[in-house]
């Protein structure tokens, strides 16, 4: 490597690892230290989810100098310093970006009280479209009505309400401020215009977030100010290197995927699993689903996401895969590996074990529920592995036949990236239940990279998104779709998966009651 080649180190703040990586301008990473939080969040109450700032920052701390030890020359080469953070991760703070109290994290199921009623004509509006009920159940879970009604002191101590990506970069610059693709979540953001919601908007008071807790918001590739003093010698990064303003996780997967066109689509087996396009107009995947800021301005990401996907595997793991665990330690990989090899042992559709992975319940399916089905005596615990992948897989596709319905899009391939890209069976499971051609990305830290180009645009390396990614994409390997697999999987899909969750939603309702 030329010892002259700018570099961006980008962080990146996972559920549950951060990760603080050197990337060039062709878009490899040449170094890289993954730290993780132990645990990943602590739970008060079944369903709830925190993890506090200092436990981010420390171990982002931890991660880079960790870095500069292992790389103090290639320090020399960096040009700037990225940011790319998990989403609808909030917290309360005071006016400088201080938290004064831990986040909730994108996960966490807590639900406020009976709220008062909003008004009739927007209640009947709701009605008309069939939202009323799935809305009003988001009413619960939006984070500043249960702060509001459980924590009514701090609340009124709160002067701002923000991700975890404006507080980093507080703390980083000085400067508290965040970035339009980076404000995902339960919050009142007009992601059509790039910025916060008026008053008179329709949802605006769904989400009980008065206008003055509202931070400033900026562009992407936009300059957020500079390392100071006090950041770098935590840090380790100089004092004076810019901070360029990228978004969330998952646009910047996406980016980093090359999506940025109306033929592709990018799929990402993470902590939670998604598809999204990318799209020049607005376009909402279903009513009142928005469709997000990309990272790069020209674009919205219209998205489907299967939350927790990820997390089941560890779930999974944890509760019955003790055995695989010890062969693991004794080969030096991961559990993920053993249990991949084992993929290929399960027939195709798991000998009809069905999954619906609603370990977390979609924004218009708000009662839903997980739900295992199909039991035979036959069955173990690989089969229940492989259904839990299908069935991430068969959602991913239901909703990106409305995707492509609603964007007018005429996908000729999928893009995949994330931890479970790794396994070839997975890649092959996607392909042939989607009947698309599947390239894996060359890198898997995807969301990094993605954050990294946001880096170059914004430093001028690259004069635009498409110079950027015509030298810095790249795909491993192409899946092609087999045949037969594809019609035993879409007759699966056609006569059991996608008839069940109707079937039983009445069921579902009484949990939630």
């Amino acid at each position: 490597m030329n010892n002259t080649e700018p570099l961006v180190f980008s962080f990146d703040f996972g559920t549950q690892s951060v990760r603080a990586m050197l990337v060039d301008k062709c878009g490899k990473i040449v170094a890289l230290v993954r730290e993780k939080y132990l645990p990943s969040y602590y739970s008060k109450k079944i369903g709830y989810a925190e993890q506090s700032f200092d436990t981010y920052y420390k171990h982002a701390c931890l991660a880079s100098n960790k870095l500069k030890e292992q790389n103090k020359e290639l320090f020399e080469n960096i040009i700037c310093v990225t940011i790319t953070t998990i989403r609808d991760t909030f917290t309360c703070t005071d006016e400088k970006g201080n938290p004064i109290r831990d986040f909730i994290l994108w996960l966490d199921q807590r639900r406020a009280e009976e709220q008062e009623k909003m008004p009739l004509f927007k209640r009947l509006i709701f009605k008309a479209v069939g939202m009323e009920y799935a809305i009003e159940r988001q009413r619960e879970i939006c984070r500043p009505a249960w702060i509001r009604q459980n924590e009514p002191d701090l609340w009124s101590k709160t002067k701002k309400f923000c991700n975890i990506s404006a507080i980093l970069n507080a703390r980083l610059t000085g400067n508290f401020v965040d970035c339009d693709a980076s404000c995902i979540g339960r919050v009142p953001f007009n992601y059509k215009k790039r910025n916060w919601m008026k008053s008179n908007e329709l949802t605006y008071e769904l989400f009980g977030l008065e206008p003055d807790k509202f931070i400033k918001i900026v562009k992407p590739t936009s300059k957020i100010g500079e390392i100071t003093r006090k950041a770098s010698l935590e840090t380790g990064l100089k004092e004076g290197l810019p901070v360029i303003a990228s978004g969330s996780d998952k646009g910047c997967e996406t980016i980093e995927s090359g999506v940025m066109n109306n033929y592709s689509a990018a799929l990402s087996m993470g902590t939670s699993a998604t598809i999204q396009f990318a799209t020049k107009k607005y376009v909402e995947p279903t009513a009142f689903l928005p469709a997000y800021p990309s990272p790069n301005p020209d674009f919205y990401n219209p998205e489907l996401q299967v939350m927790r996907a990820g997390w089941m595997f560890y779930w999974f793991i944890e509760n019955f895969g003790y055995e695989d665990k010890l062969i693991a330690a004794k080969e030096g990989v991961s559990p993920e590996h053993i249990l991949n090899r084992q993929l290929d042992k399960v027939p195709l559709g798991s000998g009809g074990l069905i999954l619906l992975p609603y370990w977390n319940a979609p924004l218009k399916q708000p009662e839903a529920r997980g739900s295992i089905l199909g039991f035979m005596p036959d069955h173990n615990k690989y089969y229940i592995y492989r259904a839990i992948m299908e069935g991430v897989v068969f959602t991913l596709y239901q909703g990106f036949k409305t995707l492509e319905k609603n964007s007018k899009h005429h996908t000729k391939f999928l893009v995949i990236s994330g931890g479970s890209s790794v396994s070839e069976t997975i890649c092959q499971i996607v392909a042939d239940i989607f009947n698309l051609p599947v390239k894996r990305s060359k890198e898997s830290e995807a969301c990094g990279l993605g954050s990294a180009m946001c880096g170059f645009v914004g430093m001028g390396i690259y004069k635009s998104f498409n110079e950027a990614a015509s030298n810095m994409v790249g795909y491993a390997k192409t899946y092609e779709p087999i045949k037969e697999n594809h019609q035993e999987y879409e007759k699966i899909y056609q006569t059991k998966f996608k008839k069940i969750y109707p079937s039983i939603r009445g069921v579902y309702k009484n949990y939630i009651k």
